[in-house]
C-alpha cells in the first residue's frame, strides 16, 4: 500500500519558517501537521496536511542531549487540537526540520521517540493515520501509522501543491 503526503506549498513555507525560529534553549523547533486522510482506491492512503500546530515556547524541556524535547503539555495540546476536529477527524504528524537541502534522514533519537508517543495520538483520534515527518530545506521524509497496533510505514511520496509545485519520493 502506498502512502502519499500532500501539503500546500504555502503551508510548507510557513511551517519551515516556524521551525527555523530560534528558541531560548532548544537547538531546534518542533510542531504538528494537522491532517485529513483519504483512500487511493485499493492502492493506499493520501494524507492531506490541512494545518499546523506550533509547540509553544513553554512546552519545551531543557534537555541538552537532544535538539528539542517536548513536555507532556505539547503533546496534550496537539491531541486536544486533533480531538476538537469533531466530525472532521484530524490526524497528527509530528514535524521537525533538518536545515539542509536534499532528502532528510531519521536519527536514532527520532525513531525511538516517535515510537513512544505517536501511538498515543490514537487515544484522541483512533480512526485516522498519525505519524512523523522530517523536513529539509526542499524535501521531506516520514513515517505513518495507520492503526495503533501497526508498525509504521515509510511515506512513499510527498507533494507541495501550489506555486511552486514540488513532487518527491520520501525514500532514496
Amino acid at each position: 500500500m502506498r502512502t502519499l503526503f500532500r501539503a500546500s506549498s504555502s503551508l510548507l513555507k510557513d511551517v519551515r519558517a516556524d521551525l527555523e525560529r530560534p528558541h531560548a534553549f532548544a537547538a531546534e523547533r518542533v510542531g504538528f501537521f494537522l491532517c485529513r486522510a483519504g483512500r487511493l482506491g485499493d492502492e493506499g492512503v493520501v494524507i492531506l496536511a490541512a494545518g499546523y500546530h506550533a509547540v509553544e515556547d513553554e512546552d519545551y524541556i531543557d534537555d541538552p542531549r537532544v535538539g528539542a524535547m517536548m513536555g507532556p503539555g505539547a503533546i496534550r495540546k496537539a491531541m486536544q487540537h486533533a480531538y476538537n476536529g469533531g466530525a472532521q477527524d484530524i490526524g497528527l504528524f509530528h514535524v521537525h526540520m533538518h536545515a539542509h537541502p536534499g532528502l532528510p534522514g531519521f536519527s536514532r533519537v527520532d525513531v525511538t521517540e516517535w515510537r513512544k508517543f505517536v501511538p498515543d495520538f490514537f487515544n484522541a483520534v483512533p480512526d485516522m493515520p498519525h505519524g512523523a515527518v522530517v523536513l529539509s530545506l526542499d524535501r521531506a521524509a516520514g513515517l505513518s501509522w495507520r492503526r495503533r497496533e501497526d508498525e509504521p510505514v515509510l511515506i512513499d511520496r510527498f507533494a507541495g501543491v501550489g506555486a511552486p509545485l514540488r513532487l518527491w519520493k520520501g525514500t532514496p
